[in-house]
């Protein structure tokens, strides 16, 4: 899904309130008082810090404490510790409730993604306080990081299985010893949300999620319906879905729309002609003679040679598809690279991948997947002859209990995999070409829910946080945690991102 496998294995404001002034005294209480096995502590006192992203290239000014929790939630268990950012509401009297992101993956942490992507939170952060919490596991929690292959490596540009399955093998070998990888399910996750809530005294929360976020966010609605205000889902993942099996179908589907739309377009069609055809040349030739192609690391600057096979192309087509301005791109490098010149799309692949290996923990991921994915493979309808014909064919079906067979698993909540029957008031989002988290599921989700609203944004891919005006939706959404009145008229207005007909850029 995010991304939940291939992000993963492809590896695929000043603050004008202080602390004190907010927190109840019963949570400055909690952080001085006995040590208790089933209580969240704080090890380290909020103080001001200041967040980056992944790339380094944004950062934000917050307010960071760690808080400790316990591994499981058994007598004489470890503690762990969490990191917990908080961006105070400008506002002098702000609402008791604050909003709480909550990332994808599984393997992202809240503080690395969100950073980036603050700007659309900052309208709704003037009237509440905005908490990132790097799940158990991701970040700067307890992170199940283990070592990859450097970027930029064709290591890490790929969808083999053995590849997968060795590498690991190889984190679980790393990891053992220092925790139980079996802990770091999102039951778990959702204990210590929880824990965290109690400690800082918020009565209540909203919730945005993004891709296996929304997994999150539902089993917490679940388990605490009355501490949950509202809730935005974006990318949603239904609880009943199973990850994995069909996977690789919503990423063929979601690349013929992108096909099936410059097709409608007549400077895209007069440009390209029939782009599916002209990627499964390609697969075909590169699978008879893989490339070798010139490019410029990231990281040095220096051009570098890059192994580019049909492993890569494999990549390169479903992380450009996630979003509809690279997905713009695709027909023009796919031609360009069935006419020889594989130096465009070679630049995509690590465009879009780069960053990737560093903001994801493969071992968390491993951990929710072999917990609450590939156990009920056996219960999915797989029809692995429909699988093998995608572009990314059966190498994540086969790869995922490959890994799982010697993965830990961990505690699933017995009604995890039940439909969320809620009356929270919840906005659905979904992208029509999402690659990951198609509408279906969105559509699955409202069902049971009494006051949802489902947006589905035409030619979007996965994640609608960049949509232009999703700010004031968003502000206004949690404002009035009324999803039937609320104003979606500026998405409406969305133009879609224009096909680039040549390396200078779209038609005029």
């Amino acid at each position: 899904m995010t991304r939940i496998a291939t992000r993963v294995a492809l590896t695929a404001l000043p603050l004008l309130l202080g602390l004190a002034t907010l927190l109840p005294q019963a949570s400055q209480a909690a952080a001085a008082g006995p040590a208790d096995d089933g209580a969240a502590l704080f090890t380290e006192p909020f103080a001001p810090c200041r967040l980056t992203d992944a790339l380094q290239l944004r950062s934000l000014e917050a307010e960071c404490a760690t808080v400790s929790v316990p591994e499981h939630r058994s007598p004489g268990s470890r503690r762990i510790e969490l990191a917990v950012a908080r961006i105070a509401a400008i506002s002098s009297r702000p609402a008791a409730d604050p909003l709480v992101l909550l990332a994808g993956g599984p393997g992202q942490g809240a503080q690395l993604t969100f950073t980036a992507a603050f700007p659309v939170f900052a309208r709704a952060g003037r009237e509440r306080d905005i908490l990132l919490i790097d799940q158990r596991g991701t970040g700067q929690s307890q992170p199940l990081n283990c070592e990859l292959p450097a970027q930029g490596s064709s290591d890490v540009m790929t969808t083999d299985t053995a590849a997968f399955v060795a590498l690991s093998s190889r984190c679980l070998g790393e990891l053992s010893g220092h925790v139980d990888p079996g802990a770091y399910t999102t039951s778990h996750a959702v204990r210590d949300l929880e824990a965290v809530r109690a400690l800082l005294g918020y009565p209540q929360l909203n919730l945005y999620a993004g891709s296996y976020g929304t997994r999150v966010a539902q089993h917490y609605a679940r388990r605490h319906p009355d501490r949950v205000r509202s809730m935005v889902l974006d990318g949603v993942v239904a609880p009943q879905t199973v990850l994995g099996p069909r996977l690789a179908l919503d990423a063929q589907a979601a690349l013929d729309g992108i096909w099936q739309r410059c097709s409608a377009d007549a400077a895209c069609s007069a440009s390209f002609g029939d782009v599916g055809s002209k990627t499964r040349g390609l697969q075909d030739s590169l699978r008879a003679v893989p490339q070798t192609v010139p490019v410029i690391a990231a990281a040095t600057g220096k051009t570098e040679p890059l192994h580019f096979g049909t492993e890569q192309l494999a990549v390169v087509l479903r992380l450009a598809s996630y979003d509809a301005g690279t997905a713009a791109l695709l027909p023009l490098m796919v031609s360009e690279a069935s006419a020889g010149n594989f130096g465009p799309l070679a630049s995509l692949l690590q465009r879009v991948a780069t960053g990737l290996p560093q903001s994801m923990a493969l071992g968390m991921h491993n951990s929710v997947a072999c917990s609450e994915d590939v156990p009920r493979f056996a219960s999915a309808q797989i029809d692995r002859n429909a699988v093998a014909a995608t572009y990314l064919g059966t190498s994540f079906l086969d790869a995922l209990p490959s890994i799982c067979a010697s993965w830990p698993a961990g505690l699933v909540d017995p009604d995890f995999h039940e439909p969320l029957v809620s009356a929270v008031p919840t906005l659905l989002l979904s992208g029509s070409l999402d690659p990951a988290t198609p509408p279906a599921d969105a559509e699955q989700v409202r069902q049971s829910l009494s006051q949802a609203r489902h947006l589905v944004i035409e030619g979007a891919g996965h994640g609608q946080l960049g949509l232009p005006c999703m700010d004031r939706v968003l502000a206004d959404f949690f404002a009035m945690a009324d999803p039937e009145a609320l104003d979606t008229a500026c998405l409406d207005q969305r133009l879609q991102p224009p096909f680039w007909v040549s390396l200078a850029g779209p038609a005029p």
